[in-house]
């Protein structure tokens, strides 16, 4: 940020399901976010060591290790904000139990999920 240009806000996506992968990186490409993806719960664990990132969207039912465990693994080394998501409303308090900041239940809009990003990533600075 020494350079006066406000960098892109990094966002990793991480979703079993290729096609809501892909629909929602060009969603937050298109918002103005910089997105990476992991397609499960042990890539994404990965890309938080390796990548300098501001927040993490994380899809609540996967086949490998589920979202809560992610959490749970996450929560041992870093407090980057999360948003959970699913299709399980129900999934909304354990989510935040096991260390999410936030949940969105699915179908949510990109609107909604661009400005909780914004807040919970601002948030950190």
């Amino acid at each position: 940020m020494s350079n006066g240009v406000a960098e892109k806000k990094r966002v990793l996506v991480v979703d079993d399901h290729p096609k809501l992968m892909n629909f929602m990186q060009l969603g937050l490409k298109f918002a103005g976010f910089e997105a990476v993806t992991a397609d499960s719960g042990i890539s994404a664990l990965e890309a938080v060591r390796s990548n300098s990132l501001d927040i993490i969207l994380l899809d609540i039912r996967m086949p490998d290790m589920d979202g809560f465990e992610v959490l749970r693994r996450l929560r041992k080394f870093s407090q980057i904000p999360v948003i959970a998501y699913s299709a399980t409303p129900e999934y909304s308090t354990p989510a935040l139990e096991s260390g999410a900041n936030a949940f969105l239940a699915k179908p949510f809009d990109m609107d909604q999920l661009t400005e909780l990003i914004n807040k919970l990533a601002d948030h950190q600075e």
